[in-house]
């Protein structure tokens, strides 16, 4: 008897917590838009879909396009004059570290695939000072319209990734990429299309 009861509580508990699933997911959406919102310079659009915490480091200074994807455990820093500036339709997905000291802008409908790297400064190298205290050298990130770039990507300061081009998976972008160009690598470089006979 004792164990249908226990049967018949964890059948009614299941299909409860099934019930209420989207409920519990809507919930989490508006705490993290809310959180968000909370921590940035320039209020948050509603149209931004915060899927998880994001945690924002920094002055604050983001700006966020409408019908943008967040997925959860990004982290998002503004140091000194830097900015971010994120356009409409953008998905960034799990793991993103986006660090700016300078300028970072990413275009329309450019999606970041998971645990990619984009920053735009580098620790100096002065001699005598520990490189904790030597400062960064900041170079300005553009990031193109319905640019692909691939899981577990870096993308260094100074760099242009042309509109439509896509980066490969763990590649390193050290320099510019041409509009509608795959690159892949470490550093980044051009595919070549084989030619078959």
């Amino acid at each position: 008897m004792r164990r249908k009861l226990k049967s018949s509580l964890t059948s009614l508990l299941s299909s409860v917590y099934r019930a209420t699933s989207g409920l519990r997911r809507n919930l989490r959406r508006i705490r993290s838009h809310a959180l968000l919102s909370s921590s940035l310079a320039v209020p948050l659009n509603a149209s931004v879909v915060v899927e998880g915490p994001v945690e924002v480091h920094g002055t604050g200074v983001i700006v966020f396009g409408q019908d943008v994807l967040l997925y959860p455990g990004l982290f998002l820093e503004t140091d000194e004059s830097g900015s971010i500036e994120i356009g409409d339709g953008v998905v960034i997905s799990r793991g993103v570290h986006i660090v700016s000291r300078d300028w970072i802008t990413i275009g329309d409908g450019t999606m970041i695939g998971e645990y990619s790297s984009i920053r735009d400064a580098n620790h100096a190298r002065v001699p005598g000072l520990p490189i904790r205290e030597s400062g960064h050298i900041a170079r300005p990130i553009v990031i193109g319209n319905e640019v692909w770039i691939g899981r577990g990507v870096t993308v260094l300061g100074g760099v242009t990734i042309g509109d439509g081009a896509t980066v490969g998976a763990n590649a390193v972008v050290t320099r510019d990429v041409p509009a509608g160009v795959t690159v892949v690598g470490v550093p980044a470089r051009a595919v070549v299309a084989s030619q078959t006979r």
